[in-house]
């Protein structure tokens, strides 16, 4: 499509509420998205560390001595 100035870009054949709109939903949700994937990354994360954590103690092998 040409345009012959900004506005008519804009305005999109009076269409350019409706396109813009979609738009910015669009990026609202996509960012919104990113931000959950992120959080969940790193509750698994920490998830994930205090497991280890509980792990290694449960491994780590008993020195007879120390049971009195």
């Amino acid at each position: 499509m040409n345009w012959s100035g900004w506005s008519e870009f804009w305005s999109m054949g009076g269409d350019g509420l409706y396109i813009w709109n979609a738009y910015l939903v669009t990026v609202v949700v996509i960012l919104t998205e990113i931000g959950v994937i992120a959080l969940t990354r790193r509750s698994i994360l920490e998830h994930l560390g205090r497991y280890a954590k509980i792990a290694l103690k449960e491994r780590k092998p008993r020195n007879e001595d120390s049971r009195f």
